[in-house]
This record gives structure tokens, sequence and C-alpha cells, in this order.
């Protein structure tokens, strides 16, 4: 049987040319980043490499990079930063939108126990939020702005450039979450105006584990974790050097390749796209112009979403129906319904993205096994009888 791993929002492997960069700090070279001797020195200077080319990536300075666990951790760090010095100046509201992710949104719950007020955007059907929106939402009282670069379930790509101009000429924070944007889509944080940004290492072919924050030069964000002096005495504990060093070489392949990565992975997608697009009663989700290059989400009506997942598996296909990370939940997708559908019809979601080992092999196999199970699931089910049984009444009626 195939298989077909087609989850890399989920996570991604580690490239073998990332693998090789990693293995020298993982054994020979196991010095301690913050040791003055020459064999710690080493594990220093290759951290400080891998700095310079997240920095480059992205186009920010090498001081401006902070390295994490992962992109969780940046989010809470930018969020709890920026809102701490908002607080310091009487500013307690935060703008965002309603399909942030959870590492987003649960901060945010946090913040409002601590007298916080949050305007949550709508992003309307396409998935996409609207600058108008952000300045109408912005008052005086405004501390911060954080709005995802790309979103995880339907890959919508927000207009980050246009909000981060509004936020600079506002004089709010600005901060995005941009896990499954880096590495896919161009980034540069000056000409888009962005204060912070966080990222995660294996979304891009780094090892998991690691991320980063981008902090632009003049945002003095709080600690988050408190203790030795590492990363310029803002983020304590010993640094992951393997990892760093794994995110430092994995985000350069990435932009080194972008082009020919995004060119390939977009014609595998819109390939997707039109082989589902023929099941009956289907429905694309978010704008297909503004979405990241691998992205495919879909709903199904008649079908549960788990199901389809585990007869997928069956057939050697890894899928999602939404984020990874709340994939335990049975409650519809938050970004889901916050594009407008019904819960019954969100029940029925399937997330696939691709990356760039997936082959049109892949796409073939999934498009020749995904009728056929859905096929079988509507056979089994009552909403799909009630669905054929109005539809036949609406007839009947005209």
């Amino acid at each position: 049987m195939p298989f077909v791993y087609a989850d890399n929002a989920a996570t991604t492997a580690v490239t073998p040319a990332v693998l090789d960069a990693m293995l020298p700090y993982l054994t020979a070279q196991f010095g301690n980043p913050s040791s003055l001797y020459a064999f710690g020195q080493t594990a220093h200077r290759a951290v400080a490499n891998a700095r310079a080319q997240v920095a480059a990536a992205i186009g920010a300075k090498e001081k401006e990079i902070f390295f994490t666990s992962g992109g969780s951790e940046a989010d809470n760090w930018a969020i709890k930063g920026a809102a701490a010095i908002g607080a310091r100046h009487g500013k307690t509201h935060i703008v965002t939108t309603k399909i942030e992710h959870h590492a987003v949104l649960h901060t945010l719950d946090a913040l409002k126990k601590q007298g916080f007020t949050v305007t949550y955007l709508d992003v309307y059907d396409n998935g996409v939020c609207r600058v108008e929106d952000v300045a109408n939402a912005i008052t005086d009282q405004t501390c911060l702005v954080t709005v995802m670069f790309a979103n995880n379930e339907i890959g919508t790509i927000q207009p980050i450039a246009e909000i981060g101009a509004l936020c600079r000429e506002r004089g709010v924070v600005f901060h995005t979450d941009a896990v499954q944007a880096v590495g896919h889509v161009p980034i540069n944080v000056e000409e888009m105006h962005i204060d912070l940004l966080s990222l995660s290492g294996h979304k891009l072919h780094a090892p998991k584990g690691v991320g980063a924050l981008y902090c632009r030069t003049g945002v003095r964000l709080t600690n988050l974790i408190e203790g030795g002096g590492q990363e310029k005495g803002r983020r304590a504990g010993t640094e992951n050097v393997a990892g760093i060093v794994g995110l430092g070489r994995a985000i350069t392949d990435m932009v080194a390749n972008m082009d020919t990565n995004e060119a390939k992975v977009r014609a595998l997608r819109d390939q997707l796209f039109a082989g589902a697009s023929k099941i009956s009663h289907s429905r694309i989700n978010g704008d297909l112009e503004h979405r990241l290059p691998g992205n495919f989400s879909m709903c199904f009506e008649g079908v549960e979403g788990e199901s389809l997942l585990l007869l997928l598996d069956a057939n050697g296909v890894c899928a999602s129906s939404g984020s990874a990370c709340t994939s335990g939940s049975l409650d519809p997708s938050h970004v889901l319904l916050a594009i407008g559908l019904p819960h019954e019809v969100a029940h029925g979601s399937l997330r696939l993205t691709l990356g760039e080992d997936n082959t049109e092999a892949d796409v073939d196999h999934i498009l020749d096994v995904l009728p056929q199970i859905i096929d079988r699931l509507r056979d089994m089910s009552p909403l799909w009888d009630h669905i054929m049984e109005r539809e036949a009444g609406k007839k009947e009626a005209n």
C-alpha cells in the first residue's frame, strides 16, 4: 500500500542536510556555549551562525533574534511581553482575529483574567481579515495587535504588510504568528513593519523543540523565563545547540529553494482541489489566491471528520481535520466556524498539507481513495440521508 504523508502543517521531516548539520553538536561538539574555554566557544559560534541565518531569512538583524523552544513559547513571550509594556503605560487593549492559533488565543484568555480587554476581528467567508477592521478596532488604549501571517488550518494569508504599516502609523506594537509561513512565503520584517514575529523549526524541516522570536530593536519585552544570562539575558536556559543549528540550516535551505518549492507544491495542491471538487456537496475553505501553496482544506457534507481521517489512514494517507494541537477535540474548528460554516458542515473538514517531497503519485492515490471513502461514510450517515431527503423535497416543491 502506498504511504502518503500529507500533514506537513502538523510537522515536517528533518532533511538529511539538516541532520548532518546537527549531528556534530549531538556527539563530539557537545560543549556548553556559555563556557569560556575553546570547546564551549565552538558551540557558541554555531549558535551565533544560526542566529545570523534566521535573521537573514526574514530580513532582521542578528541581535533581534532570540531562540525559544518553539512557536508557542515565542507567541507567549511576544504577547505577554507587549502586554506588560502596554500596562506600564496604562494601555490594556489588544486586537486579534477569531482564527488565531490557540497559543495566541489561550494567552489572550490568560491576559483577560488580568484585566486586559481583547477585540476579536471577523475574517469573513474567505478567511481573510480586513485592514479597515483593524483600523477601526484600534483605540488610544490599544497596546498590541496580533494577527497570524498564515492560518494553520485553511492556509489563508493575511494582509500583514498593510496591517504592519497601520500599526506603525498608530504607534501600536504589531506581532504576527508566522509559524506556518516562514520558509514557505517571502517575509521581510522591516518592509512589512513587523515588531514581533514567532516561528517554529519543525514546520520547515528542522527538529521539534526549537523556534525563535524576532523582536525589533527598541521593543523591550519582559523576560518570560528567568535564570541565567543566555540570549542576552532575556531568555534563560542552556541553548539547544543542535536544534538551533538545525533551524539555521533548515531556514536557509527553505528560503534558497522557496520559488522552486512553491511552484511544485502549488501545482500539486491545485491538482488536489480540482479532483476533490468533483465530489458532490463539497466546498473549499478559505481564499484560493491569498493562501499557502501547500494548503488544501475542504468540507464534505454528510461526513464526520474523524471517521474520514481514520479511513484515510487505513489507506495509507496521513491527513488532518485541522490543527494538530486540537486533534483530540470533538468540537468543530473555531476557524471554520469563524468563516461562517454551520457546525454540521465544519465537522466534515479535511486538511491536507503538501510539502516538497510529495509527488503526483501521492495526489493520484489520495484522489483515488478519497471519493470511495466519502461514499462509504455517506452510506452509513443519517445526516446524509437527511440532506438527500431535504433536497428531494426542494425539487418536488419546485
